[in-house]
């Protein structure tokens, strides 16, 4: 599939959906694949959806949990974190743009009904998509993230910047944080 346009989502302006400055959420450095060690390797160097990875690395379905969301015209935008249904752990923090003119109206009201993961509502409303990893980072979460995911003071992790493509048009980019266990 050749998207219609070529959009590169840009973690500055992710981040400012929900924060004043990159550094309340966390110091972000790029890295390539080959820096990216295991399992955070395995759970971003890919173009699948991360529900499905997660699922898959976890052994069980996640939840959604919307901590904060907006909406400024065709776009929808919410700050998440994925839990696992077994034990409730979080295993990925997220922020998520959706341009809700390149989706039928039927799967954009059930992702703004904040119940069931992004990339299930995809995958389930059978929505021709292309997930296109645009960047990987390493990140020295800030206080708040830190928390969120249930990290110690001076642990990294990992993330991801992402272009989901629904339709041949870009629809969804993303910036997804997981942890290592």
């Amino acid at each position: 599939m050749k998207p219609s346009r070529h959009t590169m989502p840009e973690l500055s302006q992710l981040i400012a959906l929900f924060y004043d400055k990159p550094e309340e959420l966390g110091q972000f450095e790029e890295v390539s694949a080959q820096q990216t060690p295991a399992p955070f390797h395995q759970l971003l160097a890919h173009n699948e959806h991360m529900t499905v990875t997660v699922e898959k690395f976890h052994g069980c379905n996640v939840d959604v949990k919307v901590l904060e969301k907006r909406t400024e015209g065709q776009y929808y935008s919410r700050k998440i974190l994925l839990t696992r249904q077994s034990d409730g752990k979080v295993v990925q923090y997220g922020i998520v743009r959706l341009n809700c003119d390149f989706l039928d109206e039927e799967p954009a009201n059930e992702i703004k009904s904040e119940r069931i993961p992004l990339g299930r509502v995809l995958i389930e409303h059978d929505v021709l998509r292309e997930v296109q990893l645009t960047c990987l980072w390493h990140i020295q979460p800030a206080a708040e993230l830190r928390q969120l995911m249930g990290l110690e003071p001076n642990e990294t992790v990992y993330g991801r910047t992402a272009l989901i493509y629904c339709n041949g048009e870009p629809a969804v980019e993303l910036l997804e944080i997981v942890t290592r266990d």
